[in-house]
């Protein structure tokens, strides 16, 4: 009975590591994908924009609640960029991101 009591324990610990670390690869996404959302926008204070993106990303559930903040700062200040073409720069950051993670 140990030795299933051990697995059981086993499991739950590496099921808690592995929601940890995609927590924090998608913290990283949406930080790398503020950073770069930053400069197309020319803002003065791209980490400051950075956590704008990471803080809206807790309003719902998924990553739309991080596009809508994008796209609406991007057609405010005219950055012709649309939802897919955000949405294919998340993809591509979060690869970044895993790696990040992954090697700290």
């Amino acid at each position: 009975m140990t030795t299933m009591k051990d697995r059981e324990q086993a499991f739950e610990a590496k099921f808690a590591l592995d929601e940890e670390l995609k927590f924090k690869a998608l913290a990283r996404r949406n930080r790398l994908l503020g950073l770069w959302a930053a400069g197309l926008l020319k803002k003065a204070d791209p980490e400051g924009y950075a956590k704008e993106v990471i803080a809206a990303d807790f309003e719902e559930a998924g990553h739309e609640d991080v596009v809508r903040k994008i796209k609406a700062d991007f057609d405010a200040a005219g950055v012709a960029l649309s939802e897919d073409e955000i949405r294919a720069r998340m993809l591509e950051l979060l690869g970044e991101a895993v790696e990040q993670v992954q090697n700290s």
